[in-house]
């Protein structure tokens, strides 16, 4: 597991799998609250960043970009925290959550508990004192979601890039174009950085890369 720094408040801790992808899991140091970007695959996985912020007071807030198995399994670490999620992917960890445990139950880090997201939106979401803005993205799934930090310019994009430089374009659950449209989105926004929940931190370039890929 590596920890990077990549602003002065954006911290990264990926975590190294046997089978070759990386996890990505981000912490937004904010003036009001800490921002957990995802919760990868159990518990024991969340102890790096719980240890991290241990002597910071602010309350937690973690966020699930979306649904799958690999995004949220470390929920349950945080019981006395807002988890904040899609309307959308609520539904869809309530759905799928035995049929993932089954299928992908191998690589449950610690223990893995239900825990569904408390606070949901169907559009966006803004944080003023923390300049945290989250917004409906889809794209790789129905209930995708971003995390813009607008201080310091560093987006959050879930697995709406795919997990290597060789597979920029992510598997997408339906349409092209609203992925396409997302990614004009993208495009339009004021950032420099753009994190993912698998693939290296990259340059806001990327997204005419992928376009292009299209």
């Amino acid at each position: 597991m590596q920890i990077k720094k990549i602003r002065n408040r954006n911290i990264l801790f990926t975590y190294r799998q046997p089978a070759g992808w990386d996890i990505n899991v981000q912490l937004i140091l904010g003036n009001r609250y800490n921002f957990i970007i995802d919760t990868g695959l159990g518990s024991l996985s969340m102890e790096p960043v719980k240890e991290y912020i241990k002597h910071d007071a602010k309350p937690i807030i973690v966020i699930n970009t979306h649904y799958h198995w690999d995004h949220i399994w470390g929920n349950g670490s945080f019981r006395d925290c807002t988890i904040l999620s899609h309307t959308r992917c609520r539904e869809m960890i309530e759905q799928n959550w035995e049929e993932m445990m089954q299928k992908y139950g191998q690589h449950v880090d610690g223990e893995a508990e239900k825990r569904l997201p408390d606070l949901t939106f169907e559009q966006e979401i803004y944080f003023p004192d923390d300049q945290i803005r989250i917004m409906f993205t889809p794209g790789h799934t129905a209930d995708s979601i971003s995390v813009m930090d607008e201080l310091e310019k560093v987006i959050h994009v879930g697995d709406n890039i795919g997990d290597t430089m060789e597979e920029l374009v992510p598997s997408l659950y339906g349409e092209k174009d609203d992925y396409i449209k997302t990614l004009l989105k993208y495009k339009d926004m004021d950032m420099d950085l753009c994190v993912s929940g698998h693939n290296t931190v990259l340059e806001k370039q990327v997204f005419n890369k992928i376009l292009d890929l299209l």
